[in-house]
């Protein structure tokens, strides 16, 4: 039984893991004024900080066309028996409602596999390739869906944010809330829970610091880790931070792979410069 595993350009994974895990990518789209790119392909998370600046907009980001997901899957069922496809939490995108109907067009159901990973970033990294390991060792794609299924619940995300001025543009705090933030240097950290962002608490001071504080809040955490791996993903923060943070995790003596990601155009164009997450699975 062969599988392929797709996941959208969400789950962040480096060209490394991708090609280590022959994984393969649907690229989201992401819209700057009348001008849509592929998200991964087409634009860098720094021309997309660069466009929002100078035209004071939030960018906008929308899920792939439904002929591109139809091609995608297409292609792959030539030389697999199977497809397993995961997508950005469905209370942030539409995405998974696109794979759904493309894999029902088809009338492909009983081979394409959909998951909605209830999560961003590498949170959704992780479980595409605890699913490529299951794929690689000849795992079925039902099976792949329902290891999955029960390991979703935990998966840790969280994020610092350095500026809540993106979350602003984007509509996801107040101006207010914006203002008072930079000038009282607050760093939000936002969850993931259920599919859904939330904010939970805030850190005060330079953001290296701040990092390093929310890093070791998470310690308890960690502790209760699956020690496969831990990423560390950002969207573009200094080498002394992500230094500094893989120190850390390196010094608890828990994880056999500590890995360093830089986000892509979609999560970068939410959240904007700055943020950093450390992102595992719970045992």
């Amino acid at each position: 039984m062969s599988v392929k595993i797709i996941a959208d350009s969400t789950c962040d994974l480096s060209k490394d893991l991708l090609e280590k895990y022959d994984v393969s990518i649907l690229p989201l789209h992401i819209v700057l004024g009348e001008k849509e790119y592929k998200d991964g392909l087409e634009i860098t998370p720094d021309e997309i900080y660069a466009w929002s600046d100078t035209n004071k907009e939030a960018p906008k980001t929308s899920a792939a066309s439904i002929s591109d997901t139809m091609e995608i899957f297409e292609e792959y069922l030539k030389n697999y028996d199977e497809i397993v496809c995961f997508s950005i939490s469905g209370q942030m995108s539409t995405t998974v409602n696109v794979m759904r109907m493309a894999a029902e067009e088809l009338e492909a159901e009983n081979k394409i596999f959909i998951i909605d990973s209830e999560n961003l970033s590498t949170g959704g990294g992780l479980l595409v390739i605890e699913a490529a390991i299951k794929a690689n060792d000849g795992v079925n794609g039902h099976e792949i869906k329902e290891y999955i299924e029960q390991i979703k619940p935990q998966v840790r995300s969280s994020f610092i944010v350095d500026t809540l001025t993106y979350l602003h543009r984007g509509g996801r705090c107040s101006g207010v809330a914006a203002l008072a933030g930079g000038a009282l240097k607050l760093h939000p950290k936002i969850m993931v829970e259920n599919g859904a962002m939330k904010p939970d608490k805030k850190y005060r001071g330079k953001m290296s610091s701040a990092i390093l504080s929310y890093a070791k809040d998470l310690e308890p955490q960690i502790k209760c880790a699956k020690t496969d791996r831990v990423f560390i993903t950002h969207s573009g923060c200094s080498e002394d931070i992500l230094q500094s943070v893989y120190k850390y995790l390196e010094d608890l003596h828990i994880f056999d792979e500590i890995l360093i990601t830089r986000a892509g155009g979609v999560i970068s164009s939410h959240c904007g410069p700055g943020t950093l997450g450390v992102l595992f699975i719970e045992k």
